[in-house]
C-alpha cells in the first residue's frame, strides 16, 4: 500500500494507509445496508446518549469522515469535501448552543444574547458552506448554461419545498413561546431544504452506476429534515416507544452523511450528457410551481393569509421556472448550431472524398449516396435513390456481396465486385461494408486501373516480354496439372521441345533488332501450328516447347503430326524488312509416362532436341522410355 502512494501526487503522504482501504470497502457497501446500519446507529445513541451530546457528536462525527475523505483526494474534490466538513462541524456547534438556551442557564439573559447570535451564526455559517461545496459540485463540468440550469433547478426544488415547509411551520412559529428558539429551529429547515433541493439536482448529473453516493446523501438530508422538522413542531421532547424522534432521525442522517464519502461516484466529477434531455427532465420542471400552487392553495383553504415570505417564495420559484426555460431554450439552440456546423463540416468531407458512401436498406433499396457517385460512376444521386444494388451488381459478384452482408459484423468488411455504371461498363470497385441503423453502408471506391495493372504485372511475371506467350514458371505449372489430371478419359500429355537452328548466325550478321523480330515470328508461326487447348511458351533466348494434350485413345501419331506442322512452319523463310531470312528447327517430342514429374519430362524432351540437332538438325527426335527398345525414331522434317 505504501509503494502504491508514493507514485502520487507529492501532497498524497504514505502515512493515508487505512483511507484508501475503507474507499474500497465503501464500493462493496450497498444503499440498503448502509441505510439499515445508519438507522440502528441513530435510534441507538438517541436512546443511550442525551439528545443535545449524540446530535453534536455524530455532526462532529461526520465531519471527521468528510476531512478523512478528503485526505484521499485531490485539487477541488478535496476543497469540496473540507467545506462540506467545515459545514457539518458548523451544524454540530450550532446544535450545542441550541442546546444550552433551553438549558438551566434560561435567566441569564446575558448568556442567552450572546448563545442565541452565535447559534444563528453557526446555522448561517453550515448553511453557507455547504452550499458552497455544492455549487462546487454543480458547477465542476459541463458548459455555462448546463452549470446555471443545475443551480435553477436545485433553487426550483428547494424553493418549492421552502414554501411548503413556511405554510406548515409558520403558525407554531409564531405561537411558540419562544419566538427566537422557533426561528433557529425554522433555520435548520430552511437549511436542510436548500441543501436536499441542490443534492437532488446533482443527483440525476452522474451515470447511474455512480449515483449511489448522492442517493445516500438525498436520504441522509431527507431524515435530517424530517428531525428539524419534528423539533418545530413538537413541544416536547416528542419520544415514541422512550425512543426521542427527532434526536434519532437526526444521528440517523448523519450517519449517512458520514457514510457517503466513502460510497462509488463520491469523488467522480458531475457528468451530464449535454445532448439528451429526457422528457422526464422537461415535465419535472414543472414540479415545484405545482407543489407552491398547492400549498399555498391548502394554506388559503384552511383561512392563512398570503404574507410576504410566501410570495417571495413562490415568486421566486416562478422567476426561476422562466429562467430555466430560457436557459434551456438557449442550451438547445447551442446545441442545434453546433449540430448544424458539425454536418455542414461532415457534409464538406463527404462531398470532398472520391470515396462514394452509400446507405442500403435491408432489402438492398438505395437510402442515399454521396456525390462523388457522379465523377466517379456516371450517376446523379437521384438517378439511384430508390434503386436496388442488384440491378447494378454483375451477377458473378451477387453471391460474392451476400455473403459479405452476412459476414458483416461491428466492424467494416471489405469485398471486390463490379458495378455497371452509366455508360453501361463494367467497372472493379472495392467497398467497405458497416452496419448502419438503416442497414447497410457502403464506402466504395473505382479500383479498375489497379486491377489493370495487378493483371499486367501478374501476366508480365509469368509471360515473355518478347513474345507475349507463358514463361518457363507458366510453362511448368501447366506441365504440373495436366501431369495431375491424368485419367481415363486423357491420354498422356506430350511435351515438345524446339530449338532454332541457325538463329545465332542471323542474329549476329543482322542484328539484335532482326533477332528479336525473327522470334517474334518464330513464335507465331508456333502458336498457329498448334491447337487452342494447347499451350506453346518460350524457355529462353531461341528455345521454345509445346505441351500437347489430348483425350484418350489418341494415337501419338497425331502428336507427330503437330510437331510435323511445327517444323514445316519454322522452316519458311522470313521476311524482315526489306530481306529474307530462313533457318531451321530441332524439335525433341517426350511422351509422359506414369510417375513422372515435370522437370523429368521437360528434361527428356530436352535430350531428344539434342538428338535431333547430333543427328543433323532440322528434325524431330521422340524420346523412348528406358524399358522400350532402341533409342528412338528421327523424323526428317
Amino acid at each position: 500500500m505504501i509503494h502504491g502512494w508514493a507514485g502520487r501526487a507529492g501532497s498524497l503522504r504514505t502515512t493515508r494507509i487505512g483511507c484508501p482501504s475503507l474507499a474500497r470497502m465503501g464500493k462493496t457497501l450497498g444503499t440498503g445496508p448502509a441505510l439499515v446500519a445508519a438507522a440502528g446507529a441513530g435510534v441507538t445513541a438517541a436512546v443511550l446518549v442525551p439528545a443535545g451530546v449524540g446530535v453534536a457528536a455524530a455532526h462532529g462525527g461526520a465531519a471527521l469522515s468528510l476531512l478523512a475523505r478528503a485526505r484521499t483526494a485531490q485539487g477541488k474534490v478535496r476543497l469540496r469535501f473540507t467545506l462540506l466538513a467545515a459545514s457539518a462541524a458548523a451544524g454540530g456547534l450550532h446544535h450545542l448552543l441550541v442546546s444550552q438556551i433551553g438549558s438551566g442557564a434560561r435567566s441569564a439573559g446575558f448568556v442567552q444574547s450572546v448563545v442565541r447570535p452565535l447559534a444563528g451564526a453557526g446555522i448561517t455559517t453550515c448553511l453557507a458552506i455547504a452550499v458552497v461545496a455544492l455549487v462546487m459540485a454543480a458547477a465542476d463540468n459541463g458548459t455555462t448554461l448546463t452549470r446555471l440550469r443545475r443551480l435553477l433547478d436545485g433553487w426550483l426544488i428547494a424553493g418549492s419545498l421552502l414554501t411548503l415547509g413556511w405554510v406548515l411551520l409558520q403558525h407554531r412559529a409564531d405561537q411558540g413561546g419562544d419566538v427566537s428558539a422557533s426561528l433557529l429551529g425554522l433555520a435548520r429547515v430552511v437549511t436542510d431544504v436548500l441543501l436536499l433541493g441542490l443534492v437532488v439536482a446533482l443527483r440525476c448529473c452522474p451515470k447511474r452506476a455512480e449515483r449511489r453516493a448522492t442517493t445516500v446523501g438525498v436520504l441522509a438530508l431527507t431524515v435530517l429534515f424530517a428531525g428539524d422538522v419534528l423539533r418545530v413542531l413538537l413541544s416536547g421532547p416528542g419520544s415514541c416507544y422512550g425512543i426521542p424522534l427527532p434526536a434519532a432521525c437526526s444521528i440517523t442522517g448523519l450517519s449517512l452523511v458520514a457514510v457517503t464519502p466513502w460510497l462509488p461516484g463520491s469523488t467522480d466529477d458531475v457528468g451530464l450528457d449535454q445532448r439528451t434531455m429526457p422528457v422526464v427532465g422537461v415535465v419535472a420542471a414543472f414540479v415545484p410551481m405545482v407543489v407552491c400552487a398547492l400549498a399555498i392553495a391548502a394554506h388559503a383553504v384552511t383561512g392563512g393569509s398570503m404574507d410576504i415570505v410566501m410570495a417571495a417564495l413562490a415568486g421566486s420559484v416562478l422567476l426561476a421556472l422562466a429562467a430555466r426555460q430560457g436557459v434551456t431554450h438557449a442550451d438547445h439552440l447551442r446545441i442545434a448550431q453546433e449540430a448544424a456546423a458539425r454536418e455542414a463540416h461532415y457534409r464538406t468531407l463527404v462531398d470532398g472524398t472520391l470515396d462514394v458512401i452509400t446507405i442500403i436498406s435491408r432489402d438492398g433499396v438505395v437510402l442515399y449516396v454521396s456525390p462523388a457517385i457522379h465523377p466517379v460512376f456516371g450517376y446523379r444521386p437521384e438517378e439511384l435513390m430508390g434503386a436496388r444494388l442488384p440491378e447494378f451488381c454483375h451477377p458473378d459478384d451477387l453471391a460474392t456481396l451476400q455473403q459479405a452482408e452476412s459476414d458483416t459484423g461491428r466492424g467494416g468488411h471489405r469485398v471486390s465486385w463490379q458495378l455497371l455504371t452509366a455508360d453501361g461498363r463494367w467497372r472493379h470497385v472495392e467497398s467497405t461494408i458497416s452496419r448502419h441503423p438503416e442497414g447497410l453502408i457502403f464506402i466504395s471506391r473505382d479500383v479498375s486501373e489497379q486491377v489493370r495493372l495487378q493483371a499486367q504485372l501478374e501476366h508480365h511475371a509469368f509471360h515473355d516480354a518478347l513474345t507475349g506467350l507463358p514463361n518457363g514458371a507458366l510453362f511448368a505449372d501447366r506441365v504440373a496439372h495436366a501431369l495431375q489430371k491424368r485419367g481415363t478419359d486423357v491420354a498422356p500429355p506430350v511435351l515438345l521441345f524446339v530449338d532454332l537452328d541457325g538463329f545465332k548466325a542471323v542474329n549476329d550478321s543482322a542484328g539484335h533488332a532482326t533477332g528479336d523480330a525473327l522470334l517474334a515470328h518464330a513464335a507465331r508461326r508456333i502458336q498457329s501450328s498448334v491447337r487452342a487447348g494447347d499451350t506453346v511458351a518460350r524457355l529462353g533466348g531461341d528455345e521454345f516447347a509445346a505441351l500437347l494434350e489430348w483425350k484418350a485413345g489418341t494415337h501419338p501419331s497425331s502428336a507427330e503430326e503437330v510437331a510435323t506442322r511445327i517444323l514445316s512452319a519454322l522452316t519458311k523463310p522470313y521476311r524482315i524488312g526489306s530481306a529474307d531470312a530462313v533457318i531451321s528447327a530441332s524439335i525433341g517430342m517426350a511422351v509422359a509416362v506414369p510417375g513422372i514429374s515435370p522437370e523429368e519430362l521437360l528434361h527428356q524432351a530436352d535430350l531428344a532436341m539434342y538428338a535431333a540437332k547430333a543427328a543433323g538438325k532440322g528434325r524431330i527426335h521422340v524420346h523412348q522410355s528406358p524399358a522400350a527398345h532402341g533409342q528412338g525414331a528421327s523424323i526428317r522434317g
